[in-house]
């Protein structure tokens, strides 16, 4: 089974004018051993992005899988270090500055590749202060070449204003949040279009927490598809960068499937109205 090749090669652009794959592959609880597996597996079926965090505890495992691909597969495939987009994520802010950068500088040095393209802050916990030193950290980073882009995950409305409005170096490129039919965050995706900031979802498939709802179901069959093909389709549709998880090899290859159908605008509004404010795992959006 092969992955839908023109949707994984399908890249978003940037405020700042970069870009990066709109289907990325989600590392989150993932061994270290099954992230190398996956990411070995997702490279070859076509992906070209992958999420992992500090949390996560496999920045190395899957960094030195991509590293390990390039170089066994250079000859036959034509891919280096750029065509692959790898991003982390900061586990704590800090009020410690040289905390921050040294943290950074670890995430860069464990994954192997020699700079990160995309460095999330984790979470707004932590506070004001917290949160503004963590970003001037990130930012150093991304002028000094460790990193390439700066972003955010899983802020909500007035943590977006209140870094907009603190006058940053760098602009956040991303905010990283979770959202699917079930949850569809469209206060916070406003404040990102506000601000030209593109949404990541994160748990597009909802964990697969709402495979077997009926309008998921008939949509399903409607368009010949399985549940999560679906609503990566949505997700797609909407024009976020979505990152659904799989750490089996067959899931991940079907999961992107997806090339072959285009949800109607009316099922696309149908899909908007099942919102329940589901939260799969955490939601620090309304952090203090």
């Amino acid at each position: 089974m092969a992955a839908s090749a023109d949707m994984l090669s399908r890249r978003v652009t940037l405020a700042n004018g970069m870009s990066m794959p709109q289907i990325q592959l989600g590392l989150y609880m993932m061994s270290g051993s099954e992230a190398s597996r996956a990411v070995r597996w997702a490279l070859a079926a076509g992906y070209r992005g992958f999420d992992s965090a500090q949390w996560y505890l496999n920045e190395r495992e899957a960094g030195h899988a991509i590293r390990d691909y390039l170089a066994s597969s250079s000859d036959t495939t034509g891919l280096v270090r750029g065509d692959v987009h790898f991003t982390s994520k900061l586990k704590t802010n800090s009020m410690s500055y040289d905390a921050v950068r040294a943290s950074i500088a670890k995430s860069v040095d464990a994954c192997g590749l020699g700079y990160i393209d995309l460095f999330l802050l984790h979470s707004p916990y932590g506070g004001r202060e917290a949160r503004l030193t963590s970003w001037r950290a990130v930012e150093d980073a991304v002028l000094d070449g460790q990193v390439r882009m700066a972003g955010v995950s899983n802020y909500g409305v007035r943590h977006i204003e209140e870094l907009m409005g603190s006058g940053p170096r760098v602009l956040p490129v991303v905010n990283q949040i979770e959202v699917h039919p079930f949850n569809t965050q469209t206060a916070i995706r406003e404040a990102c279009a506000k601000h030209e900031i593109v949404v990541e979802a994160y748990a597009p498939l909802a964990r697969a927490m709402r495979f077997k709802h009926p309008q998921v179901v008939a949509l399903s069959r409607k368009y010949g598809c399985t549940p999560a093909q679906l609503m990566v389709r949505w997700s797609i549709q909407h024009g976020f960068v979505t990152l659904p998880k799989s750490a089996t090899q067959d899931r991940l290859i079907a999961n992107v499937d997806v090339g072959g159908f285009e949800i109607m605008q009316a099922d696309m509004e149908a899909m908007d109205g099942l919102d329940e404010k589901l939260v799969t795992d955490w939601d620090p959006t309304d952090a203090p």
